[in-house]
């Protein structure tokens, strides 16, 4: 049995991010398979002290970009001191995020090894400013000089922290929700048929190119209505640019956020497209989400997502015109379209799947408590 800490994310019950659905899943089969896991969660408090066999810790955090993530970190960090301290902590620390790096020295001086997921190349978003990209620059180098293990969910990743550190990482992707029953009643409440239009579902942020689906759609001769869901916390200049971008096209329709998680699987479920924009990030959950569902996925043209679709599960667009065309092709043949969507959820099914994940996490946590995986691994390739 190991004793392990996750830390860095809004915990669970997993209600927000990719962070937190991994969190959720992982976490749950370690304390299945007889592990004692500690979640630290913020936000919405859950009523009872454990949830799927996790512990859960909930501590406050500033509700501001990068220093709620990284003072609600600092805050668990100091809970998981003083249990160390009581004899009471943990045996290995997960740590979510390389923006949590710079609280790494408090868990290594109290001798829990950490194994740090650095998640995306966080400071190639535009949402941070100069300062803000500094900061995730340095916080990956410190990542790589305090972490025991760096955890890469995309061969990409695992292949920038090679080059620019010279150090290796463990591959463990995410799992994918594999849809099989979708609710279509939500479908038809929200007023919309399988097969009946185009979906995109992102964070408004110029890296994720909500921007570009919008113009590449316009620019379509379809006849089929593009869905829009999603918002922009710290984005309101770009929201206005999208909305610009769609003008009054009677096609186009923004639903916002949809966090009614059962309507949001059938949207993905009974689109003939979904358009997937994302660019930064590694292995993306909402692309994974769409590909569980059988969705026939057009996405951006960046090694992360030909990684997860490989060649024959997905179409890849690099700007507006590339789009136009796709979008035209699957309502040209939408049998073909959907052969493509049937290919992804096998793809899906085969590759991302919860349990290897798990056991890949498991591997690593016990790896680390018994000392067999060192800083010296780390940094071999040095």
């Amino acid at each position: 049995m190991v004793r392990i800490a996750m830390v860095g994310t809004r915990g669970v019950p997993a209600r927000y991010g990719g962070f937190e659905t991994a969190v959720e899943e992982i976490g749950k089969r370690l304390a299945a398979a007889g592990h004692e896991v500690t979640v630290y969660c913020r936000g919405e408090r859950h009523p009872e002290p454990e949830y799927l066999g996790m512990r859960l810790v909930h501590l406050p955090a500033l509700e501001k970009k990068v220093a709620e993530t990284l003072t609600h970190t600092g805050l668990s960090t100091l809970h998981a001191a003083r249990r160390k301290i009581a004899r009471q902590g943990a045996d290995v620390a997960l740590v979510f995020n390389a923006a949590n790096a710079p609280l790494l020295p408090v868990l290594r001086a109290l001798r829990i090894p950490v194994a740090t997921h650095v998640d995306g190349l966080e400071w190639k978003r535009t949402k941070w400013s100069g300062t803000g990209q500094r900061y995730y620059r340095t916080a990956e180098s410190l990542a790589v000089r305090w972490s025991d293990a760096l955890i890469a969910d995309a061969l990409g990743i695992q292949d920038y922290y090679r080059e620019r550190f010279g150090v290796s990482s463990v591959f463990i992707a995410y799992g994918a929700p594999i849809l099989t029953a979708p609710d279509i009643a939500k479908l038809a409440e929200a007023g919309y048929e399988p097969g009946g239009y185009h979906l995109v579902v992102a964070r408004f942020e110029p890296e994720n190119h909500v921007h570009l689906a919008v113009e590449g759609y316009r620019r379509s001769t379809a006849s089929k209505p593009l869905v829009v869901v999603g918002s922009a916390p710290y984005s309101d200049a770009y929201t206005a640019q999208v909305k610009e971008l769609a003008g009054d096209d009677p096609r186009i329709t923004f639903l916002g956020g949809v966090w009614d998680q059962d309507l949001l699987d059938a949207l993905y479920a009974g689109a003939l497209t979904y358009v997937h924009g994302h660019s930064v990030g590694g292995t993306n959950p909402s692309l994974l989400r769409a590909m569980g569902a059988g969705a026939c996925v057009v996405a951006y043209d960046v090694n992360f997502n030909r990684e997860v679709l490989g060649e024959e599960a997905g179409r890849f667009f690099g700007d507006a015109a590339a789009l136009a065309t796709e979008i035209e092709a699957a309502e040209a043949a939408p049998g073909a379209a959907a052969d493509r969507g049937a290919a992804a959820r096998k793809r899906a099914s085969e590759r991302y799947v919860w349990d290897d994940v798990a056991a890949d996490y498991e591997r690593l946590c016990e790896d680390l408590a018994a000392r067999r995986l060192t800083r010296k691994a780390l940094h071999r390739n040095r």
